[in-house]
């Protein structure tokens, strides 16, 4: 059995089989609805709110679903995501707070003044 530090860093065959389906999926979409999507993958990689894989890959298979829902129903793209693309992605994510790197950072802090706190310092 491999560390789990490996997985970690590699993500569970379990993410990697749910993301090479989402990848299937997102392929299947119209043109216009693909590059979309494909436009707010990127977006999302730079962006770099989600560390935690499962978190991520469920966001990303949502999002797809709206995607696929969006296309079947023919809604315009700026219907779904209206005229900031960005704010609605920030948003979207938002929903995935579970796996944001700012939640361990905002711990760290709560701990660190926790512990100085206690020390009765002034």
């Amino acid at each position: 059995m491999a560390p789990k530090w490996i997985e970690l860093v590699t993500g569970s065959l379990e993410q990697k089989k749910r993301y090479r389906q989402y990848k299937a999926r997102s392929r299947e979409l119209p043109p216009s609805y693909r590059a979309s999507i494909e436009a707010l993958e990127r977006y999302l990689m730079y962006y770099g709110a989600i560390t935690n894989g499962d978190a991520l890959v469920s966001m990303h298979e949502d999002l797809l679903d709206l995607f696929e829902q969006s296309a079947a129903d023919k809604t315009p793209i700026r219907t779904v995501v209206g005229d900031d693309p960005v704010e609605f992605i920030e948003t979207f994510v938002r929903n995935y707070s579970e796996g944001q790197w700012i939640n361990k950072e905002r711990e760290r802090l709560i701990k660190a003044i926790d512990r100085v706190a206690g020390e009765g310092s002034l």
